[in-house]
């Protein structure tokens, strides 16, 4: 139990030695203000969320408000960005298990995003291990051993780290207050930033996260409090924390300029989190029968309304001069050559369009695809850090119809059986631990599981039918899920399957598909299943 403002926080767990180093008491006495001082804020936050989406449920379309005219049509930028943060033209981005982190901070590339959300399963000893891991990192101790005898060592010169903390709606269960799980997201940071800011600063970086999931600009300015707060207890000058946000949520996408404006003094750019947006794109307007996605593989960036949201998140952070980060190549290198072929072919397309649209850098999950996105930046930016000079001011404006634009395409029995697979194969991962999996030469995170299960979620809320004639019901949903598993069992051989938590997986996956509202977050439900 620690102490502080008459309040306490209580651990599930006891702290082994190594753990003891990172939950000091003077980290634990900075986690407990701040989750005194934060939580109930962001409980009426998420309430908000809810009370909005009973809105867009009912009938309602998102829109921008009109209530903040005035910060959409004003001249102001955001209050600058630090030189390391200049130039980020490609971002490499995975879990904080030791030696992904080496890997990741040797790679060619600008910036590693090391996560505690959609690629990690938030087990209490790898989230920890994830803030020891960080430390050493920061100070350039870190090292590993693999089990072949292979020594893994930082290079002299490695990528800038940014930290991403988990969203405001997940939940830390191993540590209460008030007999209630604490924010992950105040765990995350208050811990990485304890530990490490001084060094950080030190080297000529700083203390620098990604935020996921914002959904409003309120929401933004809760985070903008907590950096205030941080600042000043530290004594540090206003700015010293810099963050990007995700602009993953459809909400979101209508709030840009609000959410930049509410976060001026420590925002640095906005980043396309493509694949969330999707997803939410679905969760938004799930009882909105004319805006059925088709496959999940052919909703690509060149659709309308994900290239709408591409542009308008460029044009709207360069007014502002903050960065305009790119979205996520999900792809992964292939051992077979005619195969990795296409799949870097699909890559410098993707990232043709986003260095063509003015984004400033983008994302990549595996090392081996860094040398690929990172030709295609270098050639669009010339000797320039980045593209804040595309403003984008000839572009028509982007309406609310085109951000919302229904997607064209088909639904067919081949693109749900293989969303099934990917969803069953995911979320019996992420069950036993792993966040972050490579599935059919792509890196699925949750954000990609998520899509899986959510489309087939609407089609069959909606009663949709397969191009084949089939239509979705929960009976197909069984037969096709049963079927699927089969497959599953045969491309990973029996020892594989019976020894993993398939059965579990299935059974939360028919779960979460077939009820009759749908689950916000399949790591809400997943989270249980945790240690």
């Amino acid at each position: 139990m620690h102490q502080s403002n008459g309040q306490e926080l209580s651990f599930i767990e006891t702290f082994d030695a190594a753990e003891k180093e990172i939950l000091t008491d003077e980290s634990v006495a900075f986690l407990t203000e701040l989750v005194v001082r934060f939580t109930e804020k962001r409980n009426g936050l998420l309430k908000e969320r809810a009370v909005w989406q009973e809105k867009i449920d009912g009938g309602m379309l998102p829109d921008f408000l009109p209530e903040t005219k005035a910060i959409r049509e004003g001249d102001w930028t955001i209050r600058g960005i630090p030189d390391d943060l200049l130039d980020r033209r490609v971002e490499i981005t995975g879990p904080v298990d030791r030696k992904m982190i080496i890997n990741a901070l040797n790679a060619n590339v600008k910036v590693f995003m090391a996560d505690f959300e959609d690629s990690l399963a938030p087990e209490w000893h790898k989230v920890v291990d994830g803030q020891i891991n960080l430390r050493d990192a920061v100070n350039g101790t870190i090292g590993f051993t693999g089990e072949n005898g292979k020594e893994y060592k930082l290079n002299p010169n490695p990528a800038v780290l940014i930290c991403r903390v988990r969203g405001l709606h997940l939940p830390e269960k191993h540590v209460l207050w008030k007999n209630a799980a604490i924010p992950g997201a105040l765990f995350d940071f208050a811990l990485y930033f304890h530990h490490n800011y001084q060094r950080l600063l030190k080297k000529g970086s700083g203390p620098y996260f990604y935020l996921p999931k914002l959904q409003s600009y309120q929401e933004a300015a809760w985070w903008n409090d907590v950096f205030c707060y941080t600042e000043d207890r530290y004594g540090l000058p206003r700015g010293t924390i810099k963050a990007t946000i995700l602009i993953e949520t459809l909400p979101a996408v209508f709030q840009m300029n609000e959410i930049l404006h509410a976060l001026k003094d420590h925002i640095v750019a906005l980043n396309c989190g493509r694949w969330d947006y999707i997803f939410s794109y679905i969760k938004t307007l799930k009882n909105h029968a004319d805006r059925v996605l088709p496959d999940r593989q052919v909703v690509t960036m060149n659709k309308p309304f994900l290239n709408a949201y591409s542009r308008l998140l460029i044009k709207t952070c360069h007014r502002r001069k903050a960065m305009a980060m790119g979205g996520m190549a999900a792809f992964i290198p292939s051992k077979d050559a005619k195969l990795n072929e296409e799949v870097l072919k699909k890559i410098r397309a993707d990232k043709l369009l986003e260095t063509g649209n003015g984004h400033d850098g983008t994302w990549i999950a595996h090392p081996g695809l860094a040398d690929t996105a990172m030709e295609v930046f270098n050639k669009a930016l010339g000797t320039r850090q980045n593209q804040l000079d595309v403003l984008r001011e000839q572009d028509a404006p982007i309406t609310v119809k085109e951000l919302l634009e229904p997607c064209e395409g088909e639904r067919t029995e081949a693109g749900m059986r293989t969303n099934l697979r990917i969803a069953v194969q995911y979320i019996e991962a992420w069950i036993s631990g792993n966040g972050c999996v490579p599935i059919y030469n792509l890196m699925e995170d949750a954000a990609t599981a998520e899509i899986s299960r959510a489309s087939i979620w609407q089609w069959l809320h909606h009663g949709k039918s397969l191009n084949n004639g089939k239509k979705v019901t929960k009976e197909l949903f069984d037969a096709f899920l049963k079927e699927e598993l089969l497959v599953v069992r045969q491309e990973l051989g029996d020892e594989r399957f019976d020894s993993g938590r398939f059965d579990e997986a299935a059974k939360l996956l028919a779960k979460i598909t077939t009820a009759d509202g749908l689950i916000d977050f399949l790591t809400l439900p997943g989270y249980d299943y945790l240690a």
